[in-house]
């Protein structure tokens, strides 16, 4: 049965309830956006009237603010602005925020890219790979409760994916006023995990999602799956070299930590989420095998300092280069506390064995490197368990039109999204010894053909046949120098 027939009879079934009081909507219907039904009917707004210009249009529509427009390649403009949002979309007396987000225009007539970065906003121009394939305009959120788009004071438990889901459904309702061809959703990493929560919240908002390197830490066999990645990715020969240069950086603790309490004292680093220094040594260097394939590609495994001959100085230039000297203080970890935030309360974080490492360890593994750690201790975290096999039997049950594209080699991928039975038009690729910079581009050529024509066809630019056809002659606006602010890969924890 397809989304949009289910949907049918769902709302055929809730009408009475609806009329009755008996449910409450997630989203603020469209009507309380503040959108003028007469004024809209009458033609009497900038944003309804296809012959003003794209920021007159923009900024007449209910709840945005346009901050500024950046200058940008040729046939494109870039905006940056903000739109009014509830606090908490089931109860919208509670007040509001204001949420940043960008936009890309390319042109009317062109197919929109809905981006969920997952994270704080970027706000460089640049066109995400789905962007420039269907050479569309691109529409950019910030994920709420990163800064600046954070309620003051912070109720925590609005900062979920369910009210992050409903952000993104009342900001693409009010913008398809302006944008009404095709619209495809994007993300990756916490991006393409938060492009998926969207979807099953609102199935029918997209013709499509592409979805890059997105984890689906269900809690079910999520430890089995990770310890048996770092056990067999890449050659033994480099999974031993990261083990001992690891294990290296723990034996060398009294002298490697003191240069690490020392620079982070200079960059005026502290310490009280973690709680100590020696705690957010032995968590950054927990996690450089992990970086190490995130990031690097097995070709870096050469780079990789030899435990028994290594000086200090390279053994610390490689963990600066993995972890960052910094990358655990309050400062840094700051920026990304509505990530713990969420991996704490619903996304889960991975676990895999690191017993090679036992006899060197000050703490307990699990609790040191789990999501709670990373979470000031004045914010309270309850785990929901259910968030995302919620998730995951709505992929593999009812998912339309869904793409999931992942790193060979990337650690992220080690719980990726499968398809069940209810899947339709749904597909699952993998980059060989890809990272987490895994995209539609790097697959093998003739996937990467079948995936591109894919999105073509979601974007309405062709159907089945003829979009294959465009795919294999290359007819795609070519990657520029547009694009490059948009390959470059950010140090996040996810």
């Amino acid at each position: 049965m397809t989304t949009t027939v289910r949907r049918l009879l769902v709302s055929a079934l809730l009408i009475p309830l609806l009329a009755f009081g008996g449910l409450s909507a997630p989203a603020m219907a469209a009507g309380a956006q503040g959108v003028g039904a007469a004024d809209a009917a009458a033609g009497r707004s900038p944003a309804d009237d296809p012959n003003a210009d794209i920021k007159d249009r923009l900024a007449a529509i209910p709840g945005v603010t346009v901050t500024e427009e950046k200058p940008t390649t040729t046939g494109h403009r870039y905006f940056l602005a903000t739109y009014t949002q509830p606090i908490d979309h089931a109860r919208p007396w509670l007040g509001t925020f204001q949420q940043r987000f960008s936009l890309l225009h390319r042109g009317y007539d062109r197919p929109t890219v809905f981006y969920t970065n997952g994270y704080t906003l970027g706000t460089t121009p640049s066109r995400t790979e789905p962007a420039r394939l269907v050479d569309g305009n691109q529409v950019s959120i910030e994920y709420r409760f990163f800064m600046p788009s954070r309620p003051e004071p912070a109720d925590w438990t609005k900062a979920g994916i369910r009210q992050q889901a409903a952000d993104s459904h009342r900001l693409v309702t009010a913008l398809k006023r302006i944008y009404q061809q095709e619209w495809i959703s994007t993300g990756a990493s916490k991006g393409g995990m938060s492009s998926t929560y969207y979807r099953r919240f609102y199935p029918d908002d997209m013709a499509g999602t592409v979805a890059y390197v997105a984890p689906n830490n269900t809690d079910v066999n999520d430890y089995a799956a990770y310890t048996q990645f770092f056990r067999t990715v890449g050659t033994a020969e480099c999974r031993a070299a990261l083990n001992a240069a690891q294990r290296e950086l723990l034996v060398r603790r009294d002298r490697l930590e003191a240069r690490y309490v020392a620079d982070n004292k200079t960059a005026g680093s502290t310490f009280n989420t973690l709680g100590t220094p020696d705690r957010a040594y032995e968590a950054g260097v927990l996690d450089v095998v992990w970086a190490f394939w995130q990031y690097s590609t097995e070709a870096d495994c050469a780079k990789v300092p030899a435990a028994a001959t290594a000086t200090d100085d390279e053994l610390y230039a490689w963990f600066d280069a993995q972890s960052g000297i910094t990358g655990n203080s309050d400062q840094s970890l700051a920026k990304y506390t509505a990530y713990y935030y969420q991996a704490a309360t619903e996304l889960g974080a991975p676990f895999f064995d690191v017993s090679y490492l036992k006899d060197q360890l000050h703490y307990d593994y699990k609790e040191l490197y789990s999501a709670r750690s990373y979470v000031p201790k004045e914010i309270p975290t309850t785990f929901n368990p259910y968030a995302m096999r919620d998730i995951d039997r709505w992929v593999k049950r009812d998912a339309e039109r869904i793409m999931f594209v992942y790193g060979g080699n990337d650690p992220w991928g080690a719980k990726p999204f499968k398809l069940g039975r209810g899947s339709e038009d749904s597909y699952v690729y993998t980059v060989p010894g890809g990272n987490h910079g895994s995209n539609i581009g790097k697959l093998p050529a003739a996937e990467s053909a079948e995936a591109t024509a894919k999105v073509l066809e979601w974007a309405g630019l062709a159907d089945h046949d003829s979009a294959r056809s465009l795919a294999k002659a290359q007819q795609i606006p070519p990657f520029g120098p547009l694009d490059e602010e948009g390959q470059k890969l950010e140090r996040r924890p996810l």
